[in-house]
């Protein structure tokens, strides 16, 4: 399997965020899980979605992370199969 390439980071498109993630989370940590995400760090995923998201980098599909904030609220950052938008939401926002 190929792994993405460290020094092209992921491009995200325009960055958008939910009202509700806007709401309950801090700038600095959406900023954070966005460099993370940008990086290829897929953060709290399983290994086969880590996997997943991998491959996505190369076949141009839909990537999504999943973070937690310092308040320990569960949050996602999707960019999407043509890397036009990346979204940071909650999973009840889904």
């Amino acid at each position: 399997m190929k792994m993405p390439l460290k020094n092209k980071p992921l491009p995200l498109g325009c960055v958008v965020a939910t009202r509700n993630a806007d709401n309950i989370l801090f700038s600095f940590e959406i900023e954070e899980a966005l460099r993370r995400h940008q990086n290829y760090d897929w953060g709290e995923v399983c290994a086969e979605d880590w996997r997943i998201n991998n491959e996505a980098v190369f076949k141009g599909d839909r990537v999504l992370s999943a973070y937690r904030s310092g308040a320990d609220e569960k949050f996602w950052i999707i960019t999407e199969a043509d890397r036009s938008v990346t979204t940071v939401l909650l999973p009840e926002d889904y």
